[in-house]
């Protein structure tokens, strides 16, 4: 389904098929950040839990008929505003095609997206160290967030943390 189109530009939801595209931008996504050994995904993961069980959902961004970029996102909620919000877990277009409106027509979507859901906020987490990316979001009206630290458990951290339950009586 077609989110926005103009001359160059398409943006659009991504389909199950469009899995492998999906990976290919988490890939080079990872390599921008210097983690693209941390990337374990795969195709039939991002088929499972975006189109079949989906937490997630997928915009695809393109630039004359090539693909050329991504935003996944999925809801959340503020407690405080009592109402849902959107988060953006990636956002990427590649390096050849920066400078043509792509990740300002991803972020522009992803808020018209908000305000049409009644949503609080829009958010999204940023490497300290990617200039180029914050003076972006900067730029569309974002403002980072100094006072909270973002907190993370995987692996066999996450799988430890799982075994304290209260209701298996291992503490």
């Amino acid at each position: 389904m077609e989110l926005y189109k103009n001359e160059h530009t398409l943006l659009r939801y991504a389909e199950e098929k469009d899995a492998p595209l999906i990976l290919e931008f988490i890939r080079g996504l990872a390599e921008y950040e210097h983690l693209l050994d941390q990337v374990e995904a795969t195709e039939e993961d991002l088929r499972k839990h975006i189109f079949h069980e989906g937490p997630a959902a997928v915009i695809i961004a393109e630039y004359d008929g090539v693909p050329a970029g991504f935003a996944l996102y999925f809801s959340n909620f503020s407690t405080f505003l009592g109402r849902p919000g959107i988060y953006i877990e990636d956002l990427f277009v590649k390096p050849e095609l920066r400078g043509k409106g792509l990740g300002k027509a991803l972020l522009t979507c992803l808020a018209a997206l908000a305000v049409e859901k009644n949503c609080g906020r829009l958010e999204w987490s940023c490497l300290n160290w990617n200039e180029s990316s914050i003076a972006f979001y900067k730029s569309r009206g974002a403002q980072p967030l100094s006072e909270w630290t973002t907190f993370r458990v995987t692996g066999d951290r996450l799988t430890d943390l799982a075994k304290k339950n209260p209701h298996t009586g291992k503490i």
